[in-house]
This record gives structure tokens, sequence and C-alpha cells, in this order.
């Protein structure tokens, strides 16, 4: 049984709303404040030949500046913490971090696959993914693509419009093999 929540009190809402609006409008303020302290410092520098007369205008004015401007960023990026991800930002991360996963699962594979001995191509048994047990591969092509796949390839996962290549139709049509698969050659 889904526990119940209680609503949050009207009163509470709005304090919260009003307190991120706030940390808004002060982040922006102290940005301002920061990048005028820094304007102020490096004209007062400007105006100064020797370093030992240029060092009070970086300790009052350049410093302060960039520690007001820092302080403000870090206002205005817990500003976008506390706010709720729409449905379609989390539709969008849950899609990066799926993408991530795979990323990570292809490149661990690569080393894997790198780390381990490579059979050889010439005896027509490949048994990476893809293979039929005849020893030819299954090999795909994109409508008016350039290369051909194999069946697990990442650039066709996923599509609805790969057709299957029969033997020599990929050397008939001068597609190339797909340099992510590495699809042998035909």
């Amino acid at each position: 049984m889904p526990e119940l929540r209680e609503p949050v009190p009207e009163p509470a809402r709005a304090a919260r709303t009003a307190l991120q609006a706030l940390r808004t409008h002060l982040g922006w303020v102290c940005c301002a404040g920061g990048v005028l302290l820094c304007a102020l410092g490096w004209y007062g520098v400007s105006g100064e030949r020797y370093t030992a007369r240029q060092i009070p205008y970086l300790a009052s004015a350049t410093a302060p500046g960039a520690a007001l401007i820092i302080g403000g960023t870090v206002l205005l990026a817990a500003r976008r913490r506390d706010t709720t991800p729409s449905p379609e930002q989390q539709r969008n991360q849950e899609q990066m971090q799926r993408q991530l996963s795979l990323l990570y699962q292809l490149l661990t594979d690569a080393v894997e696959t790198a780390e381990s001995p490579q059979p050889s191509r010439g005896n027509g048994s490949d048994s990476t993914a893809g293979a039929r047990t005849d020893g030819s591969a299954l090999l795909l092509a994109v409508p008016g693509g350039r290369t051909y796949h194999r069946t697990g390839c990442l650039l066709v996962q996923g599509r609805q419009d790969p057709e299957r290549l029969l033997d020599g139709a990929a050397s008939e049509r001068g597609l190339r093999p797909c340099p992510l698969c590495d699809p042998p050659e035909v």
C-alpha cells in the first residue's frame, strides 16, 4: 500500500517560492556587483605603473569582485538544483543515463576484446555478434546509407528501416564496412 504524504501547507510553499526568488535575485546582484568591482579594480590597476601601487587595487576591488561573482554563481546554480525537473527533462535525463551506460558497456567490451587474443578472420568462422552458422555474417544497410553494418551495430540499433543484405549486395551497391562495428569484408 503506498504511503500517503501530507500536502505541503500553503504558507510553507509560498515561503519556499519567495526564498527561491530571493536567492535568484541575490545571485544576480552579487554577480553584477562583482563585475563592477572587477572593472573598478582593473581601471585602478591600469593607471598605475608600479606593481607596489597596483596591489591595493587588486586587494580592495578585484579579489572581492571575483569572490562576489563566484558567490552569485553558486546562488544561481543552487536555484537550478531546487527546481523540480519537468517530465521532458526527466525523459532527457533518463535517455542520457541509458546512453552513458551503453557507451560504458561498449568501451569496457572494446577493452576486453583488445586484451583477449583475436581469432583469425580467414577461416570463415567469425564468432562475433551478427554471425550466422554457415559462416557468413548477417549484414544490414540503411536505405540511402553508404555503409553496411552488423546486426548489433549502434548505428542501426532501434531503427525501423534497415534492410538485410544478401550475399554480394553490399559490393553491388558500393557500400563500405562500418568503422564502428567492423563487419567482414564482402
